[in-house]
């Protein structure tokens, strides 16, 4: 089949939309670090329809910093991609030509920082996950101790980290007398603007305070939130988008109709026209991110491990159980009063308008697939939440349960003693210590209860939940564990659905980039 190009956007059908206006004229204006999925669903499609709007330098130069995947399927393509929107009345592709090139930064990392040092360059984005900000999410400090970062102290010139390509390229823009560009995060960390400030400011001080002191001065970290459910491209997909188009593509992403971007409106060198293509530029963030990491976030968390462990394959599948939405309607009613409301917001019907997108047919986004890097999430998702409906005395077992399933899902084996593909920075201490502890509730909690708060999974340990949470959790039969603990929550009723057999090889398809 022919593959997907500038020279064959003509022979599309009528019904995929293509770029609107000369690509030959786009110049780099952005470059994305993590030019995952997540990215070119969300930031490149804002950014596509501000080019088509208004056009101007705002060209997207995409960073790999790991593998050369991204690059090896977008550059025969001439950077252009599908984006396929997935409703329940029926798909919507768009072809995206906003990314001009991809540079692999293990490749060419003198090429990469040129290009992020270079006058065009004004923005410099990241979706990187939490854990590639190499930061202790308790203290929201950079970990000086962690090898990338022990890596792109010694050898500024060839970092490894999104942290390090930052400040190479700001200490290059700053020799040459230029301003900063603006680092705008992507990901789900609250106060994410604040928090990339304040590791790239430390980072820098650590080798050059003058950097350190030009950056806090001159830079421009605005906080944002995103929201967009992306999950991961299969084959399956790859081979549909090729059937819908009449065209190869290697690098379609998927995504749910729905899309929001709130951005904190503070820029050092001028961005796209996004706030007249539906972002919302506001001047505090706080709380869009608040509502959206308590709210979703938290759900979709609590969600995939106890879908994961009832054998339900996607959050659609999960949601649509009469249990597990139940649940979530518990769970809604525990969070809500934790968190206010954003301007013009009805939170019980944000709630309903999220049970909607998650009960969406037609987008599979795997329970397994959410459930990575837990240990890095939980905190912001799900440990805050608690700790303030326990300062108010206020019931939080749902949010215990969602806690559990989390142990129990980390523990690393499924009720049949199968083991689960755990992708998780601290799986293998989580797996030792579950398999140490047995079925000793305590035994586990003791245990346990260090390192996670090393990864601030423990900041509800004083409480006693912890320990409520490792006797949820380490109940030998798990789908017998999940039907007794959700049924007995007030909101529960029903029974959990058992996963076929043949279900685990199905679920272990492509990593993420980024998940929701």
């Amino acid at each position: 089949m022919t593959r997907l190009t500038t020279n064959t956007l003509n022979s599309l059908p009528a019904a995929v939309r293509r770029p609107a206006y000369d690509r030959s004229r786009l110049a780099p204006g952005i470059v994305h670090l993590g030019l995952g999925a997540f990215a070119r669903a969300h930031l490149c499609e804002y950014t596509e329809d501000a080019l088509e709007l208004e056009f101007s330098a705002w060209g997207v130069t995409g960073a790999s910093l790991q593998r050369p995947d991204q690059r090896d399927r977008l550059s025969p393509q001439d950077g252009l991609y599908t984006l396929l929107k997935r409703a329940p009345e029926g798909p919507e592709l768009r072809i995206i030509g906003c990314v001009g090139e991809v540079i692999v930064a293990p490749e060419s990392p003198a090429a990469l920082i040129a290009r992020m040092a270079s006058p065009e360059t004004r923005i410099v984005s990241l979706t990187v996950t939490e854990k590639g900000y190499c930061h202790d999410p308790a203290t929201g400090k950079l970990k000086v101790d962690h090898p990338d970062i022990v890596h792109d102290l010694a050898n500024p010139l060839t970092p490894r980290s999104a942290i390090g390509l930052i400040v190479a390229a700001l200490k290059a823009r700053r020799a040459a007398g230029l301003g900063p560009f603006t680092a705008l995060s992507c990901d789900n960390l609250p106060h994410n603007g604040g928090v990339l400030r304040g590791l790239v400011r430390d980072f820098a001080a650590l080798s050059d305070d003058g950097l350190s002191q030009w950056i806090e001065a001159e830079g421009a970290f605005p906080a944002s939130m995103v929201d967009r459910i992306v999950p991961a491209t299969t084959e399956a997909d790859i081979a549909e988008v090729a059937g819908l188009i009449g065209l190869e593509d290697a690098a379609p992403v998927i995504g749910e109709p729905f899309r929001q971007w709130a951005i904190q409106d503070v820029f050092a060198a001028g961005r796209p026209a996004w706030e007249r293509v539906g972002a919302q530029m506001v001047s505090d963030v706080a709380p869009f991110e608040f509502m959206k990491l308590r709210m979703l976030n938290g759900a979709h968390s609590s969600l995939a491990y106890l879908g994961y462990l009832a054998g339900h394959e996607t959050v659609a599948e999960a949601s649509g159980d009469p249990v597990l939405a139940r649940f979530l309607q518990g769970l809604w009613a525990q969070i809500i009063p934790t968190v206010p409301a954003p301007q013009g917001v009805v939170l019980a019907d944000y709630g309903d308008a999220l049970l909607a997108r998650f009960r969406n047919p037609a987008i599979r986004h795997r329970t397994w697939q959410i459930a990575m890097d837990g240990s890095q999430k939980l905190p912001q998702r799900l440990l805050g939440t608690i700790r303030d409906r326990l300062k108010a005395s206020a019931p939080i077992d749902h949010l215990a349960l969602g806690v559990a399933a989390w142990m129990a899902y980390v523990a690393g084996t499924d009720e049949s003693g199968a083991a689960i593909d755990v992708r998780d920075p601290l799986a293998a201490t989580f797996a030792t210590k579950a398999k140490a502890a047995g079925r000793n509730a305590a035994a586990l909690s003791q245990s346990s209860e260090p390192t996670c708060r090393a990864s601030r999974v423990s900041q509800v340990s004083s409480s006693g939940i912890w320990r409520r949470c490792s006797r949820m959790a380490r109940k030998r039969r798990r789908l017998r564990w999940f039907r007794r603990n959700a049924a007995a929550l007030p909101s529960s009723s029903g029974a959990a659905k058992r996963r076929p057999e043949n279900l685990r090889q199905e679920m272990l398809g492509p990593s993420p980039s980024m998940t929701s």
